[in-house]
């Protein structure tokens, strides 16, 4: 899928996950821990395709998530998806064929959604406010590159990235330790996954049972058949996929709201 439904699929999971939590769990959260965890959540739905490099120097090319803060994010994707590569070559069997680049490789399966979500909760336990803001920071702006992509071409890579920091240092100064660390890696790796699950439904596949080895075979792309499988761009993705996204991230908005605003009349 392009990166615009991928962060929209990520908002709409966390936003209806929150919901069913708040109504089945009575789990409450705030109004600005449920737009942290969307906003992470949805750029977790783009940090996959950081593997998708483009021309560092020239500031082209590359995946939606890898232009977010011009060359700097770009250079990031060069050497995640150098890394992807190598991994592959590292592990792949007979039957994997070979490889010029890293895409839809290491940063497309379970182990590294799982890796993702950890690895962020241990960096805001063990270095606490600097790895907070510094996470906020890089995911928020793949948020925002992916859910308002054509004003972020318009602004540029500067006004989002000045954005990307002030809100990341507002929230910091806002949210809670205590729930707010783990909440971080738990829209990491949910981001991350519905990622995976959103490029599972097109041609291309993605290696999901990665790392086990398949008919001599460890990269071995798993997807719907041509027929099932929706194509990148798409109609089908643009109006219905994202449309229904919407309407999920709507119903889910509201379904928290109307609780809170009872809840306060009530109390008032």
């Amino acid at each position: 899928m392009m990166g615009p439904s991928h962060a929209l699929s990520g908002a709409a999971v966390w936003l209806a996950g929150s919901w069913a939590l708040d109504q089945f769990a009575g789990y409450e959260q705030s109004p600005l821990m449920i737009a942290v965890g969307t906003a992470v959540c949805a750029g977790g739905a783009l940090f996959p395709d950081l593997d998708l490099s483009g021309k560092v120097t020239r500031n082209q090319g590359g995946a939606t998530v890898a232009r977010t803060f011009g060359v700097v994010s770009l250079f990031v994707a060069e050497v995640i998806e150098k890394i992807s590569l190598g991994v592959y070559h590292a592990t792949k069997l007979s039957k994997d064929p070979n490889r010029k680049n890293g895409h839809r490789t290491l940063t497309h399966t379970i182990p590294f959604t799982v890796l993702v979500g950890w690895g962020t909760t241990a960096l805001c336990a063990a270095y606490g406010k600097w790895a907070v803001i510094a996470i906020l920071f890089f995911m928020i702006g793949l948020a925002l590159r992916g859910l308002f992509d054509e004003w972020a071409k318009r602004a540029g890579w500067v006004i989002v990235t000045l954005l990307s920091l002030g809100a990341a240092y507002f929230t910091y100064l806002h949210l809670p330790g205590d729930r707010g660390y783990p909440m971080l890696g738990l829209a990491m790796g949910v981001g991350c996954f519905v990622h995976i699950l959103g490029d599972l439904i097109t041609r291309a596949g993605v290696p999901i049972l990665w790392p086990i080895p398949i008919d001599r075979r460890m990269w071995r792309m798993i997807g719907p058949s041509d027929r099932f499988s929706i194509r990148a761009g798409s109609k089908f993705e643009v109006v219905v996929l994202r449309g229904v996204f919407s309407v999920v991230s709507v119903l889910a908005i509201i379904g928290l709201a109307i609780p809170a605003v009872h809840r306060h009349f009530t109390d008032s």
